[in-house]
């Protein structure tokens, strides 16, 4: 049985005209004699609704009604799927987590699917029907209602398509697929081909929003490729893989940029074990997520200076926190808004010397300072001034030769 897995996020069911577009695109891979399973999304907008709803009835809403709350997005969005198939003359139904049953294991708001019942689901479909699965839900051992958390409509996609073996798994989104850099930053910017999970991931976390990092790690671990692909223009999207499966002349695959991040340098810190810890243990409590991080040790060996970055809105919360931590002492404290990571990523970097290099020349060349360094195997990050993004991006697509 020849099986592929769709997936619509809520963009792409956005409208009553967008959904007709979704059955007709359910409707070729048909004629295509594929099996289709299809996993939607709650239309645009929708859970943000619900959440806000849940905000206004108490401060403190509970988990497993929250997941029930907005759960009920994907269910609507899946019955005008099927009702639309329904009006096309085809077989079709709406299938919830429960009713598969999709398993999940973890706390709700957060759960992951271990385990999805296949025989009603694989009936259906050598019956001829159309199954549309409300994604970003399941049911635990208890039989309540949990969900995935952000991106969760993807993890669902790609462990259906893992557990009923598909051919493909095709994530339908608003954009064409994924770029070597933001098209709305650097009108250069060309579709990818193809991208290997690990280059898609440090893209994700860095920023890409094409896909969540935690589904882009399931289609890692479970060796699912995904196409993701715009359900608006008919054209070929991006196909993420493992490295293996690449032929690829670049050394560098996308670059990636973030937006409203700031600088925190403990200068002159008394130097000594668990000093880092202490610093970001109250961070870390406090959900303040702690990014690029540099330390130099004095020649002395007896003090630090410490740099790290953290989103522009944690600022304010970071500065009270350092002042009131008094189980550090440093001489100054220096806080910057207005900077922004910037990062090449490529499993090409691996097998290629003078990467580094290229890079800091061609900052150096468009007169770009460089503050911090961070490297990983396939990526090398630094931070500069947020007003000189746009430049960096140029630079950088053109010395790796992205422009073309």
């Amino acid at each position: 049985m020849k099986i592929v897995v769709l997936k619509f996020g809520g963009t792409s069911v956005g409208s009553i005209d967008k959904i007709k577009n979704v059955a007709n695109i359910i409707h070729y891979y048909l004629k295509k004699k594929y099996k289709v399973i299809v996993v939607s999304s709650a239309m645009s907008g929708v859970t943000n609704d619900l959440v806000n709803k849940s905000r206004k009835i108490s401060n403190n809403f509970c988990d497993s009604e929250y997941d029930i709350l907005v759960s009920s997005g994907e269910q609507v969005a899946c019955s005008l799927i099927a009702g639309r198939l329904l009006h096309k003359g085809l077989k079709s139904r709406t299938w919830l987590g429960w009713q598969i049953p999709i398993i999940t294991h973890g706390p709700h708001k957060q759960s992951r699917i271990i385990q999805i019942n296949k025989k009603k689901i694989m009936d259906y479909l050598k019956e001829g029907g159309i199954p549309i699965i409300t994604g970003f839900q399941g049911v635990n051992k208890d039989s309540r209602v949990t969900t995935l958390g952000r991106g969760g409509s993807d993890a669902s996609a790609i462990m259906l398509a893992k557990f009923f073996n598909a051919e493909k798994c095709v994530i339908y989104t608003d954009v064409q697929g994924v770029y070597t850099t933001d098209p709305n930053k650097l009108s250069n910017a060309k579709k990818i081909k193809e991208i290997s999970y690990e280059e898609m991931l440090e893209m994700a976390s860095l920023g890409a929003k094409v896909m969540q990092p935690i589904s882009i790690q399931d289609a890692r671990l479970n060796k699912v490729d995904i196409e993701v692909k715009s359900s608006f223009v008919r054209k070929t999207g991006t196909l993420i893989t493992k490295r293996a499966n690449i032929i690829n002349n670049k050394i560098i695959t996308g670059i990636s940029s973030t937006q409203n991040d700031s600088k925190v340098s403990l200068i002159g810190v008394k130097d000594k074990p668990g000093v880092a810890a202490s610093i970001f243990r109250p961070l870390s409590k406090n959900l303040i997520n702690v990014d690029m991080v540099v330390q130099n040790i004095s020649p002395n060996g007896r003090e630090t200076d410490l740099t790290f970055t953290i989103k522009s809105d944690d600022l304010n919360k970071t500065k009270k926190i350092i002042k009131e931590n008094k189980s550090i002492n440093f001489r100054k404290l220096i806080f910057k808004k207005g900077v922004s990571k910037i990062s090449i990523i490529g499993v090409g970097m691996i097998t290629t010397p003078g990467v580094t290099f290229r890079m800091f020349q061609a900052l150096a060349e468009n007169r770009i300072n460089i503050q911090v360094i961070s490297t990983s195997e396939i990526k090398i990050s630094v931070l500069i001034d947020k007003r000189n993004v746009k430049k960096a991006l140029t630079a950088l697509h053109k010395e790796f030769k992205l422009d073309y």
